[in-house]
């Protein structure tokens, strides 16, 4: 099964992520051993691109619950809890004259 997104295929589920969303993961993740230096040219980056793209929180969460919808969609099925049985106090009211 290939997937297409944006009219490119993507060899992997990293360049998947990478073309849904338009930036590397690497960004907004890190690397591991990166220096101070570069996570602060980073998080720079980040958050200039979060100014230019206010809408990008919004897609980053689609594409995870299509993600998830897709590869583990057990995640989803969400089923109502019964609240336990409380014991009612009475009211402390006093009844008007």
């Amino acid at each position: 099964m290939m997937n297409i997104v944006a009219g490119h295929i993507a060899a992997s589920t990293a360049e998947f992520v990478e073309l849904a969303l338009g930036t590397p993961v690497e960004l907004w993740l890190g690397v591991e051993g990166e220096s101070e230096l570069e996570r602060a040219a980073r998080m720079d980056a980040a958050r200039d691109i979060l100014a230019d793209n206010p809408d990008f929180p919004d897609r980053v969460s689609r594409v995870a619950a299509e993600a998830i919808e897709a590869f583990a969609p057990e995640l989803f099925n969400v089923v109502a809890l019964s609240r336990p049985v409380g014991r009612r106090l009475p009211s402390r009211k006093a009844a008007a004259a």
